[in-house]
C-alpha cells in the first residue's frame, strides 16, 4: 500500500482552502504516516477508516483544520490528549515542525505504534507519553500549565473532554477540540464545566470535515481538577458536580 497514489482530487484545493502550503517532503511524510497507521490497523483497532482515499480527507485534512488556529495563537508546545492512532497530533507535527508536540495516549499498545511512527519518521518535535491525562494533569503530574494549546479529536462529549484537557493548558492558552454537527448542542451541555474549569469557547469554526471549537483558558484551573481517572467521564461536569 503507499497512500501517496491514492490522493483525492480535490485534496489540494481543500489543503488551498485552508491556506496551507506544504513544504518539500511534508505530503511524502504523510503519505508515510498514513500507509503506518493503515498497515498497523490490520493488526489491531486504530482507525475505523480503512481506504486510504477517505483516510487522506477524514484524518489528514480533519487534522490539518488546526494549522490556522495553531498559528494565530503563535502555539510553540502543542499536547494532543487522547492521541490514539496519532490525529491530529501526527500530521500536524509533519506540517508544522517547529512546533513541539506531546501526544498522551493512555493504551499503551497504541503509545508504542506512535513511538514506532515518532522514529520511522523522524520527527524530532514529538514525544510520546503513554499515561492517562487525568494523572499527567494533575499538580504533581508534570505536565499542568505547560502547553499554549491542547488539541483534541473524537476523545469524548465537550463537557468531559474539558476537565481532561483544560488543566493542561497555560492561563490564556487554548484547548483546540475537533468536533461534529453536534458542536452547538455539546458546547450548550459543557456551560457549567467551562464555568468550572475558568474557560470559555471563544471561536466555532466550521471546516469541510468538522467543526473547530477554541476554548480559552481564562484562570488558573481549581486544584482538585481533573479528578482522579475514570470519574471525569463516569461524572461529567455539570451531572451533579458542583463547583
Amino acid at each position: 500500500m503507499t497512500a501517496i497514489k491514492h490522493i483525492p482530487p480535490d485534496f489540494y484545493s481543500a489543503i488551498a482552502h485552508l491556506g496551507i502550503e506544504f513544504d518539500d517532503g511534508d505530503v511524502a511524510q504523510l503519505a508515510n504516516y498514513l500507509d503506518l497507521l493503515l498497515e498497523t490497523n490490520k493488526q489491531f483497532n486504530l482507525t475505523a477508516i480503512k481506504e486510504p482515499e477517505d483516510a487522506w480527507t477524514k484524518h489528514i485534512l480533519d487534522s490539518l483544520s488546526l494549522i490556522s488556529s495553531l498559528t494565530k495563537e503563535g502555539a510553540e508546545h502543542v499536547v494532543d490528549v487522547g492521541s490514539g492512532g496519532g490525529l491530529p497530533g501526527i500530521p500536524l507535527a509533519i506540517s508544522m515542525s517547529e512546533v513541539t508536540f506531546t501526544l498522551v495516549e493512555t493504551t499503551k499498545k497504541k503509545a508504542m505504534f506512535l513511538s514506532d511512527v515518532v522514529e520511522q519518521l523522524g520527527l524530532n518535535n514529538v514525544t510520546v507519553i503513554a499515561e492517562r491525562a487525568e494523572n499527567l494533569a494533575t499538580k504533581d503530574g508534570g505536565f499542568r500549565d505547560i502547553a499554549d494549546a491542547v488539541i483534541a479529536r473524537a476523545v469524548g462529549p465537550l463537557n468531559v473532554l474539558l476537565e481532561l484537557t483544560v488543566p493542561f493548558a497555560k492561563v490564556g492558552g487554548v484547548v483546540l477540540a475537533i468536533k461534529g454537527e453536534r458542536a452547538p448542542i455539546e458546547v450548550e451541555d459543557a456551560t457549567k464545566a467551562l464555568h468550572i474549569l475558568k474557560a470559555e469557547v471563544i471561536e466555532s469554526t466550521r471546516t469541510t470535515t468538522g467543526t473547530v471549537l477554541s476554548i480559552r483558558k481564562l484562570e488558573s484551573t481549581p486544584s482538585k481538577y481533573p479528578r482522579v481517572a475514570g470519574e471525569p467521564k463516569r461524572l461529567p461536569l455539570g451531572k451533579g458536580q458542583g463547583c
